[in-house]
């Protein structure tokens, strides 16, 4: 509900620029099935009630959720046609829910609270996720770079498709593999993830490579495909 919320606003602030893309101006507000109105209302209702959700089972998350929302709809959006930068802040609240869940799930467990570790896994989970979501998502953005342009959206690491910027691509999915073996460094991801994310993170890599030596829309496509595909299957080894 947090997360519809925030998507809820931030279709409202690009209701204008939604209908300039072919990718979004389908989407209830901009096609006119949804007043912005309506959207506001049914934002703030999702907004805060899986706000007091959240906080019901402990403060830290309700804290968390709030933050969340803001730093997406009010300083991600905004900026997606400023800056670059906006993936790295986008990124944040992005990377926020598998941290929220953890923290949701272990709090209140127990009468002493959360212990380090508990901090140490809601962080790295974290990082798994903000490393993983660069190269996941300037590979959208090669691929619909024309799209986003209508927009005047500018979210390639230079502005456009060039070569330095798939070097950036392939670097992103470099530092990923590192960062993806954590949990099983930390001990509590287990072999059955490490294993998972090498292969993926190695794949991963791989197109970012072929990306940047050819220069082509069908190996952005191939990579997030294959990418969204078998981090599933290692977020799925980890919670077993």
């Amino acid at each position: 509900m947090v997360t519809a919320a925030a998507n809820c606003f931030n279709e409202i602030i690009e209701k204008v620029l939604d209908k300039l893309m072919d990718r979004t101006k389908d989407r209830p507000m901009p096609a006119g099935r949804m007043t912005t109105g309506q959207g506001l209302v049914l934002g703030l209702i999702m907004g805060m009630a899986g706000t007091w959700l959240l906080g019901k089972l402990n403060l830290e998350t309700g804290l968390i959720s709030v933050f969340s929302i803001l730093l997406y709809a009010f300083a991600y959006t905004p900026l997606k046609r400023k800056s670059p930068i906006a993936v790295f802040v986008g990124a944040i609240p992005g990377a926020l829910p598998p941290l929220i869940g953890y923290i949701a799930a272990i709090g209140g467990q127990s009468e002493i609270g959360y212990v380090p570790v508990d901090y140490q896994i809601a962080v790295i989970l974290f990082l798994v996720q903000f490393v993983w979501q660069f190269p996941h998502f300037w590979a959208i953005a090669w691929v619909l770079d024309d799209d986003y342009k209508k927009a005047g959206f500018r979210l390639l690491p230079t502005k456009k498709r060039d070569k330095v910027s798939a070097i950036i691509v392939l670097i992103s999915t470099l530092i990923l593999i590192p960062v993806s073996l954590l949990p099983t460094f930390y001990g509590f991801g287990g072999y059955y993830i490490a294993g998972v994310s090498v292969l993926a993170g190695l794949l991963f890599s791989w197109y970012a490579y072929q990306l940047m030596v050819k220069m082509v829309l069908a190996k952005c496509k191939k990579s997030n495909v294959l990418f969204i595909l078998l981090y599933s299957i290692g977020a799925v080894g980890f919670i077993i």
